[in-house]
């Protein structure tokens, strides 16, 4: 089984929300938002879409309709082909963190990576349920180091993706999975300024400030649907 470290960011995010040993998602991060927003970002940073803006909303526009050569990826790219009409960020992302068995195709990614295993536990004797425990630890913390290296020093060289990935994590309460919250509460200003957009390295601006809004989403749709459903 070949292993391969250059991952896409929804495997990233992936490998964050999973607990390493458990294999299951750890409580209280929103990782189907960050991953929904994840996949909207490889398309904007690789140019297979684009936003443009709209009275208030900023619609998404395909940019032809070559495959981008990865199934989940190209599953949602589909999707947008195939919509009646154009969607907004939003909405997109909303769609995206919809898709069917999402953890389990991105995980199963990356046990084809050799990264992760497939197994099954059983729960209070009856249920059981596909866990995915880390078998090769190194690809994540190559990925926490990444992260660590953006938050916790002053670097202006912090690359596109990494600043994503930053934006991403912070909005979906995934970097208190993966670092002390003490800590985190110290360095609010460097996490403001990533999640900003203003230390994008070589970035489009364009396409930080679309993430931005995909980690909007990420933040408050769970919420409006738990309002809606209290109602």
């Amino acid at each position: 089984m070949t292993i391969q470290t250059n991952l896409f960011l929804h495997e990233e995010i992936m490998l964050l929300a999973l607990r390493d040993e458990e294999g299951t998602i750890a409580s209280g991060t929103m990782y189907k938002y960050a991953i929904g927003a994840a996949v909207l970002s490889e398309l904007l940073l690789n140019k297979h879409i684009a936003v443009e803006e709209s009275k208030k909303k900023k619609l998404i526009n395909l940019i032809g309709s070559q495959p981008f050569g990865e199934p989940l990826i190209d599953l949602c790219l589909e999707k947008i082909g195939n919509a009646k009409r154009r969607g907004s960020l939003q909405t997109w992302v909303s769609r995206f963190a919809g898709v069917k068995n999402l953890k389990h195709r991105v995980a199963q990614q990356l046990c084809d990576r050799g990264i992760l295993r497939a197994t099954e536990d059983t729960i209070l004797l009856l249920f059981t349920r596909k866990i995915y425990p880390e078998i090769n630890p190194v690809p994540e913390r190559k990925l926490i180091e990444r992260l660590r290296q953006a938050i916790f020093t002053d670097s202006r060289d912090v690359d596109p993706r990494t600043v994503v990935l930053v934006s991403l994590a912070e909005g979906t309460s995934l970097l208190k999975v993966v670092f002390d919250k003490k800590d985190l509460k110290s360095r609010k200003a460097r996490i403001k300024k990533i999640s900003n957009g203003e230390i994008t390295g070589k970035a489009a601006k364009e396409a930080i400030a679309a993430m931005q809004a995909a980690v909007m989403v990420a933040c408050i749709l769970p919420a409006v649907m738990i309002t809606s459903i209290s109602h």
